[in-house]
């Protein structure tokens, strides 16, 4: 069934509208992956916070242009699935790496954030990247340690007077 062209406007303005908000976006081909297959590989994504879209071609690559993912255009060849992270900028890449351990049907074509075209092979490091909770621990573990140190540092003068008393203590006791 072929779509009308206000069908098509409205899914070019709503994958435009998911890439503006998008962080990253990882491009698979999924050319031989079951339905069952697909279904979970949407609920892992829904769970991760990740926006999954399957657009025909010409309607993805027109979505793209104007936004910071216009880069993948030249990669929308085939069956392929965009997915979006909405959350933070390595929630796809993981979604899509830890589907493509379990089924090797996905084949990851591309990926880009911000606006820079990466290849395929990055997806480990895509998918490394720490979530928003993990970076702002660790923004706050090294905002901590100078105060942590400072507060140790004032803490050993009234120790080391109290180890010297004791020991000029216990050296009158000896005698």
């Amino acid at each position: 069934m072929a779509l009308s062209f206000t069908e098509k406007e409205a899914i070019v303005a709503e994958v435009a509208e998911i890439a503006n908000s998008a962080f990253s976006v990882v491009v698979a081909e999924y050319a031989g992956l079951e339905s069952v297959d697909m279904d979970d590989l949407r609920a892992k994504s829904r769970d991760g916070g990740v926006r999954l879209r399957v657009v025909k071609n010409t309607l993805a690559r027109r979505a793209l242009e104007g936004t910071d993912f216009a880069c993948l255009q030249e990669s929308l060849v085939g069956p392929v699935v965009m997915a979006f992270s909405q959350e933070d900028p390595g929630s796809a890449a993981r979604v899509v790496k830890d589907f493509t351990k379990e089924n090797d049907k996905l084949v990851v074509k591309a990926l880009s954030i911000s606006g820079q075209l990466l290849e395929a092979s990055e997806l480990d490091r895509l998918a490394s990247l720490p979530t928003k909770d993990q970076a702002i621990s660790m923004l706050m573990s090294v905002m901590q340690a100078p105060v942590t140190k400072l507060a140790r540092t004032l803490n050993e003068v009234p120790g080391k007077l109290v180890r010297t008393v004791a020991a000029i203590r216990d050296d009158k006791q000896a005698a």
